[in-house]
């Protein structure tokens, strides 16, 4: 697919595949469309060219079951932390026993027990990105899309997040299409790397991670993997980019 606002092109001719409960991570230059793409493959926004496919049928949030997770937490102040997690079993009208037992689940898997009763301003920022995490992994979702989740996230945060989302998707395993800015997180969380350019994007990388897991970010082959993307990163960061005119 490709995708441009008038005569300038955002994206193009990005095309790839993700299979079932595969972590996809993707990468690029600051400013190349990665939340833009996130758009177009959660089917907010149509793409100019082409098309994304969900099981071989267009994406429509209508059809599909779709979870975003945003940079900011999406937690709905009216409600605790509780009802926040099970707002979206409800709107699918899930038995109540049943949303009882998978928020259960959830709550102990992101370390929120406890803090059930709590409203988000009585919350960190931190907690409140766990109750999105939850949210959107309640959900029997097709596709979880998550765009730089944990970026506003002080380091020892950000690292405890990254730990978690992998603790709930081993157990609850969904297809996860995760935009980052940061490589080492890339690495540490992902099946695949996908590396776009700069604007017009396309793909210039598509790196399979075979790290075994749980992944030490000091081993040699970590360090080798991580420098690799960095300097493919750096690569196209450094290519001044094609005319936007189509």
């Amino acid at each position: 697919m490709s995708h441009r606002y008038g005569d300038f092109r955002v994206h193009d001719g990005i095309e790839f595949t993700v299979r079932d409960n595969e972590f996809l991570c993707i990468c690029g230059p600051s400013g190349c469309g990665k939340t833009t793409l996130l758009d177009i493959l959660g089917g907010i926004l149509k793409p100019t060219e082409g098309e994304v496919l969900i099981h071989g049928q267009p994406v429509d949030p209508k059809q599909q079951n779709i979870s975003f997770v945003f940079q900011e937490p999406s937690t709905l102040p009216w409600l605790n932390v509780w009802n926040n997690i099970a707002i979206g079993l409800r709107i699918k009208k899930r038995p109540e026993a049943e949303v009882r037992r998978i928020v259960l689940e959830i709550v102990a898997f992101v370390g929120l027990t406890g803090f059930e009763k709590h409203y988000p301003h009585q919350i960190s920022g931190g907690m409140k990105q766990r109750v999105a995490l939850a949210r959107a992994f309640a959900t029997d979702a097709d596709v979880i899309l998550m765009d730089e989740p944990f970026v506003s996230l002080d380091q020892p945060t950000r690292e405890r997040m990254q730990r978690e989302v992998l603790n709930i998707w081993e157990h609850r395993k969904r297809t996860i299409i995760f935009v980052t800015h940061n490589l080492e997180e890339a690495v540490f969380l992902g099946d695949r790397i996908l590396i776009l350019s700069s604007k017009p994007a396309r793909i210039v990388a598509d790196i399979t991670d075979d790290l075994p897991r749980p992944r030490d970010i000091l081993s040699p082959a970590f360090t080798e993997l991580r420098s690799r993307c960095v300097a493919i990163l750096n690569e196209v960061s450094q290519i001044r980019p094609a005319t936007s005119v189509a």
